[in-house]
C-alpha cells in the first residue's frame, strides 16, 4: 500500500513537472532571455558612457554630487521581500490551495506597488531630470524601463489574484501563475544588478 502511494505521488510529481516544462515554460524562458539581453544592452551602454565620460557623474552636477541611497535601499528590501510571498503563493496555488495562494499573490502586488511609489518619490524629489545631462538620461532610462516592467508585473499579479479568486487554477492547470512567478523573480534580479551599477559602483 505504501509503495503504491509512493509510486502514485512520484507519477503526479512527474506529470506536474512535465506540464510546467511544456511549450509555455520554454516560451517564457525565451521571453525572459530576450528581456535579459535588452537590459544587458542598456547597462552596457551606461557603463560605456560612464567610462568614456572620464568624470562620473559629470562635473556640471557638482564635485560632491552623489545619488541619495536611502529610498533605493528601502525599495530594494521591499522588492526582494516580495519574492517570498510570490514563491509561496505560486506553490500554494500549484498544490490546489488557491485560497491561501491568492492572498500571497495580492501581497506581492502590494509590495510591488510600494516599490513603485518609492521610485515615484525618488523621481519627484530628484535634483536632476532626464534632460539635465547624459547621467540624468541614462539613469532615468535604466530605472524607468525597470519600473515599467514592475508595473506590468503588478498588473499580471492582480489578474492572477482575480483568476485564482474565480477558481481558474487547479493542481493540473496553473501555468499562468508559474509564468508570473518567473517574471517577478526576473525583475527582482534585474533590480539588484541596476542598484549595484547605479548606486554602489
Amino acid at each position: 500500500m505504501s509503495a503504491a502511494i509512493s509510486s502514485t505521488e512520484l507519477q503526479e510529481h512527474a506529470e506536474g513537472e512535465a506540464q510546467q516544462r511544456g511549450f509555455g515554460w520554454y516560451g517564457m524562458v525565451f521571453f525572459l532571455s530576450s528581456e535579459a539581453v535588452f537590459f544587458a544592452n542598456l547597462i552596457a551602454a551606461y557603463l560605456y558612457l560612464r567610462v568614456r565620460a572620464g568624470q562620473w557623474p559629470p562635473a556640471s552636477m557638482g564635485a560632491n554630487f552623489q545619488l541619495e541611497r536611502t529610498i533605493p535601499i528601502i525599495n530594494t528590501i521591499i522588492l526582494l521581500s516580495s519574492s517570498f510571498p510570490m514563491h509561496f503563493g505560486a506553490r500554494a496555488i500549484a498544490r490546489g490551495n488557491w485560497r491561501t495562494g491568492r492572498w500571497l499573490v495580492l501581497l506581492t502586488a502590494i509590495l510591488g506597488s510600494i516599490f513603485l511609489s518609492g521610485q515615484a518619490y525618488e523621481y519627484t524629489h530628484s535634483s536632476f531630470t532626464p534632460s539635465t545631462n547624459i547621467f540624468g538620461s541614462t539613469f532615468f532610462t535604466l530605472t524607468g524601463f525597470h519600473g515599467a516592467h514592475v508595473t506590468a508585473g503588478v498588473i499580471f499579479l492582480l489578474i492572477m489574484f482575480w483568476r485564482s479568486a474565480r477558481g481558474d487554477f487547479t493542481k493540473d492547470k496553473h501555468f499562468p501563475i508559474t509564468a508570473v512567478e518567473m517574471y517577478w523573480h526576473f525583475v527582482d534580479i534585474v533590480w539588484v544588478i541596476l542598484f549595484t551599477v547605479l548606486y554602489l559602483i
